[in-house]
């Protein structure tokens, strides 16, 4: 069985913050998609995402500030932001979003809903366990939509396994390799929150996404917390 680790580098860095796993197995992705109802998800997750944005200049308010610094703490590529930011920005302009695949729509819902990073990862293509430290640098990258690699920075937050970093700067970019597919059957969401107002966001959200992911899939998923000084979990 995989285990997820949260390496003592991390801990360092973020000693408060926490992870919300959910992890799934045997679902079906390739079920055949109810896009009005992802729609209808991404669409209110959207509408919910504007009551963090209160501000008039986009960069000062709180969710992205709070990211921002947490970002400003490691090395990054230049320009790399929050996955969070991401979707705040594309709410900020006013731009709707499209569905892109089952998990991966309900994943955002809920990250747009809370205001909170979220991600996934595919269990099957995971080469060994999974990790979230910091890069020793050059950890192979095959970033998504890219042709060719870009390995990690050294100093940088990554998610690893054996053969590389499968997301760089923490939640910036996902790796081709790992990402969520139609073919996924087995797969480990995460929440990630870096203070107490977040980590309240982020005990709701975990539940929230437990439950669209069981009833869409109709499946049994189980979550699984990481805070410090705990390390590790199985997948």
């Amino acid at each position: 069985m995989k285990q997820f680790r949260v390496e003592e580098d991390f801990w360092k860095l973020f000693p408060e913050a926490q992870l919300h796993l959910v992890v799934v197995k045997g679902i079906n992705n390739h079920k055949p998609q109810d896009e009005r109802y992802l729609i209808d998800l991404l669409k209110d997750g959207k509408e919910a995402a504007k009551g963090y944005l209160t501000e008039e200049v986009f960069s000062q308010n709180s969710v992205i500030k709070e990211w921002r610094e947490a970002f400003s703490t490691f090395k990054t590529k230049k320009g790399a932001r929050s996955s969070i930011e991401a979707l705040l920005k594309r709410v900020d302009q006013g731009r709707d979003f499209q569905p892109i695949n089952s998990l991966v729509d309900i994943y955002n819902s809920i990250s747009l809903t809370y205001a909170l990073p979220c991600g996934g990862e595919d269990l099957q293509s995971i080469e060994g366990d999974l990790y979230l430290g910091v890069a020793a640098g050059g950890e192979s990258f095959l970033p998504l939509g890219a042709e060719s690699d870009a390995p990690a920075l050294p100093g940088e937050i990554i998610y690893g396994d054996e053969k590389g970093a499968v997301c760089r700067c923490w939640n910036w970019r996902e790796a081709q390799r790992t990402m969520l597919k139609e073919e996924t059957t087995d797969a480990v969401l995460v929440i990630e929150s870096i203070n107490p107002e977040q980590h309240q966001r982020a005990d709701k959200a975990v539940k929230e996404l437990k439950r669209l992911v069981d009833v869409y899939f109709e499946t049994e998923s189980h979550i699984e917390k990481i805070a410090k000084p705990s390390t590790s979990v199985s997948l």
